[in-house]
């Protein structure tokens, strides 16, 4: 008889400081796939665990439920968690009713919320747990940001998330995952997993795990203790710090074939190596004035950071806080800026590609950040925002900007969209046909991906001081349940760490 594991997805980030709500037409924009079409998708997390299971296809039989991945937002509606739970819940119920399940197998982010529950996927895996009981394993993949939680740990078996930040290894965390489900399924693992937490909130800015930096280092210690024979697998967390949650913090997961102290002993080595670099995950920040001084100065293109209004982390997209220092230079000064403004895109529909408009853009969408700025321009592009991702965790997929249209300031390029949307490679640029070489400064509103995006255009890159729902430091947010003492706001202070285990 074959062993029988059902699969699922519901992947999002959310954010409490701001952003627009997360919908169920937030999925369907991105990703909304339910029965055996889910067993059609062969990239990302998802295509990782076909590329383990496949192969046992003689005695392995996928049972899918849903795939919902949405771009990061406010928190997920209860409408749309209960509907995507529900698919997740009926399909395990359903399976379990034709015979024996073996496993379950999600693809979660680990940092989404919905409305009254700061832990959506800890809800999930304990309703999961409740409904296929002790004996099944269950196995999640997530985002190396994820905000690991008691609920979370003590009701799967192993979690295990992506180690690249820029995130590139979607699809090998889905083959990590389902081997370690195949591993307990088969008896060759009894998992012990311990996750070190150390009160650490910081942005993304030193976050990349690609050359030197305090998390690069971090998963490496991780990568090392994972090589030795006594260690299944590891992960380090840098968590995503936009959730106002308690019991917040970055470290290091540790699993064990079933010996729960060396797995406790090595996540707490991680996490205290992490905690040692926390000074180091602060970033350096340059305020909007002296950053178009220094892009005049410079003899080339320049890269304005401002990641206060990242969508990838949530925020709205819709900050023009930048706009009126770019319209205030000389027409021969050419920039481009994103913004998400609705209304201002269903204006620019109603008009033709050259003809002039007057209109108030900006802060519509969330605009406890400021204020509509007032501009006269020329509309030169108008489509339909659809571009695809060229790598990453939505390699080849469509991404749904919505009615666009690029509206021409003096020098400035206003590019306006319906919807957020994820910036990964420069893709939204090019699906407005702006060439961004031209460009003497290009605004990025995502804290790592811009220098993979125009490092071929810029040497000079900067990250501003401003304001917004996902700044690149936490200092100035206005937490309510996050549990202190916690760094930056604290610093040095006793029993800094601590260990969940599912042991």
């Amino acid at each position: 008889m074959k062993q029988r594991i059902v699969i699922g997805a519901l992947l999002v980030e959310c954010n409490h400081f701001g952003g627009i709500p997360t919908d169920l037409n937030s999925f369907k924009r991105t990703q909304y796939i339910t029965g055996q079409d889910v067993l059609e998708i062969a990239d990302g997390t998802l295509g990782g665990y076909y590329d383990v299971l496949s192969p046992r296809a003689g005695d392995i039989e996928v049972i899918p439920t849903i795939a919902a991945t949405a771009c990061p937002g406010g928190p997920v509606t209860t409408r749309a968690y209960s509907a995507i739970k529900q698919q997740i819940l009926t399909g395990i119920s359903e399976a379990i009713s034709e015979g024996p399940v073996a496993g379950v197998l999600l693809a979660l982010h680990g940092a989404a919320a919905v409305d009254g529950i700061p832990d959506l996927e800890g809800d999930l895996l304990e309703s999961v747990r409740d409904l296929i009981g002790a004996d099944v394993a269950l196995v999640a993949t997530l985002d190396l940001h994820a905000y690991m939680t008691e609920q979370m740990v003590s009701n799967s078996d192993v979690l295990v998330a992506w180690d690249t930040y820029p995130h590139r290894d979607a699809f090998e965390t889905g083959q990590r995952g389902a081997t370690a489900l195949l591993d307990i399924v088969d008896g060759n693992l009894i998992p012990c997993m311990a996750m070190g937490i150390t009160p650490v909130l910081v942005g993304a800015i030193n976050g990349t795990t690609e050359g030197e930096g305090p998390f690069a280092d971090t998963m490496r210690l991780a990568k090392r203790i994972e090589k030795r024979d006594d260690v299944y697998m590891t992960s380090a967390f840098l968590v995503h710090p936009y959730l106002d949650a308690p019991n917040m913090g970055g470290g290091g997961l540790v699993i064990t074939n079933d010996d729960p102290d060396l797995a406790c002993e090595l996540a707490t080595e991680i996490t205290e190596y992490y905690w040692s670099r926390r000074h180091d995950l602060e970033p350096e920040l340059i305020g909007v004035e002296s950053a178009i001084e220094r892009s005049l100065a410079h003899d080339g293109c320049v890269v304005l950071v401002e990641t206060s209004d990242c969508c990838g982390g949530g925020a709205a997209g819709d900050s023009v806080q930048l706009l009126p220092h770019l319209m205030a230079l000389t027409a021969d000064i050419h920039s481009v800026i994103p913004v998400v403004d609705a209304h201002v895109a269903a204006e620019c529909h109603k008009h033709s590609v050259g003809d002039e408009i007057m209109i108030e853009i900006g802060f519509r969408h969330d605009p406890d950040w400021g204020d509509p700025v007032p501009v006269c321009g020329t509309i030169i592009q108008l489509n339909d925002g659809v571009f695809t991702y060229r790598g990453g965790i939505w390699d080849r997929c469509e991404g749904h900007m919505g009615s666009s249209a690029v509206i021409k300031v003096g020098g400035v390029h206003v590019c306006v969209a319906t919807h957020p949307t994820y910036e990964w490679c420069g893709e939204q640029y090019d699906a407005f046909e702006i060439d961004v070489s031209q460009m003497k400064i290009i605004v990025a509103k995502n804290p790592m991906n811009y220098g993979m995006a125009f490092s071929d255009y810029s040497d000079l890159m900067m990250v501003l001081d401003t304001r917004g729902p996902t700044p690149a430091t936490c200092r100035h947010l206005p937490f309510q349940r996050i549990t202190r003492p916690a760094f930056p706001w604290q610093d040095d202070f006793d029993e800094h760490n601590k260990v969940l285990t599912n042991c």
